[in-house]
């Protein structure tokens, strides 16, 4: 090793789904919407003067936030925007938890909450889920330096009553609780609904599913004003022109069209519902999904020879090659046509394998 190697921080990145070179293939690994955005998004394409692309952009981004705030029924000094919900989760871990405490998270859950940890040098732990992948509430009435929770979780897809989520919160009140939402218009009661409870609440949302925005990247926290504050500060402090200018106006857009968002969501969670009826006649096992993936294991097929004959075929889900979930595939919910075809080849597949 060189001697300026000691000095390097070293850290196992976060591995993203694949994305493929290819046109002729059915995409089911990232949980991308198979649907366009809200016809306002392209309007701004066509009309965007590109002599203004020349300029910084609003670095509070305030139309976007602005925008937000009027959806969610808050203040302008409840919203925080970010280039992902990667991005203000991240900016979350830096700016909220500082303390030799561990942070506590599910041991099966986004894999990037333990990379943000290993970065920034933050202790954690992981909590491990029941065997119905659910997260055990007694398990995060501890003493720790905060708690990050997915719900609906990834890649589980299952949800956490709202309930019990506030026993979490309420029982942590010296520390910063994170509800992760980024599948939470897919099923299941958002936490923000608790903001005016608790102080220490911070809601994370996402327009890369729902919104079908993901080539964007738009992500936001809701909160109070001080932690609002405190994430701006830190944003500020490293990079004030996160948020582009063509985004922030696409971005607005996006919210605005309620309509639209409400008839395509309703699409994916009625293909969703089709396809997990059609995936127990297989005899696939899984957990009731709030989210738009179903996370599937069928107990006389290995999960990667699944894998890897789907991948043959054109057809890329997503596998995970870790203790307790290696035996189970996540697979995004495309249009009806692309998860006909899934069934169709899972049904010929399973006839000739079982």
């Amino acid at each position: 090793m060189a001697a300026w190697e000691e000095n390097v921080r070293k850290v196992v990145p976060y591995t993203p789904g694949e994305q493929p070179n290819r046109s002729d293939i059915i995409k089911l690994n990232t949980n991308e919407n198979p649907y366009p955005p809200a016809p306002g998004v392209a309007e701004i394409l066509r009309e965007m003067d590109v002599q203004g692309l020349r300029k910084y952009p609003d670095p509070t981004a305030d139309d976007l936030v602005s925008a937000l705030a009027e959806y969610h029924g808050l203040q302008k000094e409840q919203v925080f925007v970010g280039v992902g919900s990667d991005d203000v989760l991240a900016m979350s871990f830096l700016t909220f938890f500082n303390s030799q405490k561990p942070v506590l998270f599910p041991d099966i859950t986004y894999s990037f909450y333990d990379v943000w940890a290993e970065l920034f040098r933050i202790p954690y732990q992981c909590q491990p889920l029941d065997e119905k992948f659910q997260i055990r509430t007694e398990d995060y009435l501890k003493d720790c330096g905060g708690i990050v929770i997915a719900n609906p979780n990834a890649p589980t897809g299952t949800w956490k009553e709202l309930a019990e989520l506030e026993q979490i919160i309420a029982g942590n009140p010296e520390v910063i609780v994170i509800i992760d939402e980024a599948y939470i218009d897919f099923g299941g009661k958002s936490a923000f609904s608790l903001l005016p409870k608790y102080d220490n609440l911070l809601v994370v949302q996402t327009f890369s599913k729902s919104r079908s925005l993901a080539g964007m990247r738009i992500g936001y926290a809701l909160g109070n004003q001080k932690l609002i504050k405190y994430l701006n500060d830190a944003k500020y402090s490293f990079n004030s022109y996160t948020m582009d200018t063509v985004t922030i106006a696409m971005g607005v857009e996006a919210v605005k069209d309620k309509v639209y968002f409400r008839q395509t969501l309703q699409k994916v969670i009625n293909t969703r519902e089709w396809t997990q009826k059609q995936l127990k006649k297989l005899g696939f096992v899984f957990q009731d999904s709030q989210s738009n993936f179903i996370f599937a294991s069928h107990p006389n097929i290995a999960a990667r020879d699944l894998f890897e004959a789907l991948k043959a075929e054109g057809i890329y889900v997503r596998y995970f090659a870790k203790p307790r979930i290696d035996n189970y595939l996540r697979i995004s919910i495309g249009t009806d046509q692309e998860m006909k075809a899934l069934i169709s080849f899972l049904e010929q597949y399973l006839g000739e394998n079982l």
